[in-house]
């Protein structure tokens, strides 16, 4: 690893802090949910620090520089252009989206996303009494791409569509020529688009994510919580070019109570885009060294698992089809034999039962036992087969 300023190698026991990843399964080295085992920015938890040296922590408005941080991120880094007016406040991207759907939708409506893809998306349109449409992605020679055709069939029966950019399982950046194409579709069919780009920023040193660029039926869902590994504090924002779409949604965020804002989430919000872009650069350098430490550990310890190339999220995306066994099964064994919990491919569709999902965003030490967790666990595996044969 190349010198580095901060310190992504040392192994912080979180065991103990209420933490969902590590104290609620017990699991003995959980690389399932997305959040990261390394410190925030210190800018980040130098400003948390001197907001919680003053003593009183009552009701919190958010303020037009949080905005301004947001509006400065993905001008600079994107060139997405944003303003003030075209923005909203929510405690996240799922209670955003959930709000949306209520708002935007009727029950018993259906609304497409693109599997395998985030599991919650499942659990906020059923959750709410819409049904899910699938527009299945296509996985040929090792990578997915969309099915076009598929989706503008399937975009004529619908009246939203949650899209996933970078997509969360599988870490693939949507080109322009893909976004420009789903945009066409969708406003072909009058359908409203909702696009989460909460992993924008992790992508591979070097490489950029493609925002959604505005349009009258997009709204975006935007968030610093993975790139900074602050998501305990519940911030993001919404924004849209269409004023009446904007002031539905606001409306029904109100409704929710999903717009109101934690006492610390300003501040450590600020810190990082104002703050810590330096220390997300040497994160990127990171998480590509870890990335490619699994490739290579795969290709010549485990070979029958298979890594589907990404250029971006701390989420990998492992091909298990020649285990030949569903990946519940596999990550309950994995779990039960080695302690080590990757989260089953099924969790993101029914096409993802040949994938298991693991969390990459840790430090090296940790990375290295996963690693021979998971290779063991294969090894056990395939002993009690090759026994139960000979039975």
């Amino acid at each position: 690893m190349k010198d580095t300023r901060y310190d992504f190698e040392s192994v912080i026991d979180r065991k103990g802090t209420n933490s969902l990843k590590w104290d609620f399964f017990g699991d003995d080295l959980p690389m399932w949910v997305a959040d990261m085992d390394f410190s925030v920015a210190p800018a980040i938890q130098k400003a948390v620090m001197k907001r919680a040296s003053h003593p009183v922590f009552g009701y919190t408005v958010v303020p037009d520089e949080l905005f301004d941080a947001y509006i400065g991120w993905w001008d600079r880094r994107y060139g997405f252009r944003m303003s003030r007016e075209e923005m909203a406040y929510s405690i996240g991207v799922m209670p955003s989206i959930s709000s949306m759907i209520r708002c935007l939708t009727d029950v018993g409506d259906e609304i497409l996303i693109q599997s395998p893809v985030y599991h919650v998306f499942y659990y906020v349109i059923e959750d709410n009494g819409r049904k899910v449409l699938e527009n299945e992605l296509i996985y040929e020679n090792g990578e997915y791409r969309i099915d076009f055709d598929d989706l503008d069939e399937k975009l004529s029966k619908v009246k939203m569509m949650i899209l996933c950019n970078p997509h969360n399982p599988i870490g693939k950046i949507w080109s322009r020529e893909d976004l420009a194409r789903i945009d066409e579709l969708c406003k072909s069919h009058g359908v409203i688009l909702i696009s989460d780009e909460i992993h924008c920023d992790l992508t591979d040193p070097g490489v950029k994510y493609n925002p959604f660029m505005p349009s009258d039926n997009v709204v975006t869902c935007l968030s610093p919580s993975k790139s900074f590994n602050i998501a305990g504090f519940q911030s993001s924002v919404i924004h849209t070019k269409n004023k009446e779409l904007l002031e539905a949604i606001k409306n029904q965020m109100h409704i929710d109570n999903s717009d109101s804002c934690n006492v610390f989430a300003v501040t450590a919000v600020m810190a990082a885009y104002n703050d810590s872009e330096d220390w997300l650069e040497e994160l990127k350098e990171v998480l590509y060294e870890n990335k490619q430490t699994v490739k290579e550990f795969l290709a010549s310890e485990l070979p029958v698992v298979k890594l589907v190339e990404c250029d971006a999220t701390y989420l990998l995306w492992l091909d298990c089809s020649a285990l030949r066994m569903s990946s519940k099964a596999l990550s309950g064994f994995l779990r039960q034999n080695q302690g080590l919990f990757l989260s089953a491919g099924s969790d993101f569709g029914r096409n993802g039962d040949d994938f298991l999902r693991m969390n990459i965003a840790c430090p090296p030490e940790l990375l290295s036992e996963g690693l021979m967790k998971l290779k063991a666990g294969v090894i056990a595996l395939n002993n009690i087969n090759r026994l139960s044969k000979n039975i």
